[in-house]
């Protein structure tokens, strides 16, 4: 059950005065069933504008598609239950091929109308066309006030990436000491929630524009989503780790200098420079004696190169934001 909020109150007034706007506009230009146009008004308002823009543009398609069988069904059957039957087996037919789904009910009541008053001539059919674009309209107009939401994403973004440094830091404090205790993955539960709730207002907001739309919000949490999976692989690798390997301190440093300069303006450039040179530098120590060193040495490498992952994937992304 939702609970009942500010956007619960807003959302009831909105849609309420749309139809009573659209009901009232129809009413004055003097058309039959004009509480019909208040119903099209409140199924054309959509979650956001494009969703809404879209949603008109293929109810139109589908009300005209609705016109043409109508007249045909009519026209050969006469104004009978049956040929309205036989209009509906078309019509939903078509609606389900074409994917208008959302169509079928509001522009088969419009149908309806022609059953109701026994006539489909350029008069009736007027009257529906204006009860449509009036409804539709109104529905348009209803949205127009809806904008991004930057607040609210700036803060899911920020929260994103203040608990992946946390990750970041536990993991260095991890790999130098195995006694750590609650290290058992919990912080990706809170990370993967705050992830989802960035993915849906970017989502909404790029869907609250339209045109082409700012999509960096959209790119920057996958890029982020794509980045977690692989810190998600580093913590498994981690928390297999039993010793303190030769090659674990430098590790270590490297990832708690990652956590402290982990920020959406870091290009990683700089970072995966350092990651390199710090790559290289394992390659000069002496191999493992022991087997147990030699299978943490086996993770650290592995961690290495999900480190490496980690790093590109910002770098990459930076590098595309740049080009566009």
């Amino acid at each position: 059950m939702n609970p009942i909020n500010k956007a619960t109150i807003f959302n009831t007034i909105k849609f309420t005065s749309a139809a009573i706007l659209a009901i009232v506009i129809a009413t004055a230009l003097r058309l039959d069933y004009a509480v019909s146009a208040g119903i099209v008004a409140i199924l054309s308002i959509q979650p956001t504008k494009r969703e809404t823009v879209k949603t008109a543009i293929g109810r139109l398609l589908a009300f005209l598609c609705a016109l043409l069988i109508a007249f045909v069904c009519y026209g050969l059957l006469g104004y009978t239950l049956w040929s309205f039957g036989i209009y509906l087996l078309l019509y939903i037919f078509v609606c389900q091929i074409l994917g208008w789904y959302s169509s079928m009910a509001v522009n088969s009541v419009l149908v309806s109308h022609f059953l109701t008053a026994g006539i489909m001539d350029i008069t009736t059919i007027l009257n529906e066309c204006g009860i449509f674009f009036i409804g539709v309209s109104i529905g348009l107009l209803a949205n127009m006030h809806l904008r991004k939401n930057v607040d609210y994403i700036e803060e899911l973004k920020e929260s994103t990436d203040n608990q992946i440094r946390k990750i970041l830091h536990r993991m260095s404090e991890r790999i130098l000491d195995s006694d750590i205790s609650d290290y058992n993955g919990d912080c990706f539960l809170i990370l993967w929630d705050s992830i989802r709730k960035a993915k849906n207002v970017a989502e909404e907001n790029y869907n609250n524009q339209l045109g082409k739309g700012d999509v960096y919000d959209k790119e920057y949490i996958y890029m982020r989503e794509s980045q977690c999976q692989v810190l998600y692989e580093m913590y498994k690798n981690v928390r297999h780790i039993h010793t303190t390997p030769i090659t674990a301190k430098k590790i270590s440093d490297f990832l708690e200098e990652v956590s402290k300069v982990y920020h959406k303006t870091n290009t990683g450039k700089e970072l995966l420079e350092k990651f390199k040179e710090l790559d290289t530098s394992m390659k000069d120590k002496p191999l493992p004696t022991e087997r147990v060193e030699f299978e943490d040495r086996a993770r650290l490498f592995c961690l290495l190169r999900y480190i490496e992952e980690f790093l590109l994937i910002k770098v990459e992304f930076t590098g595309k934001q740049n080009k566009d």
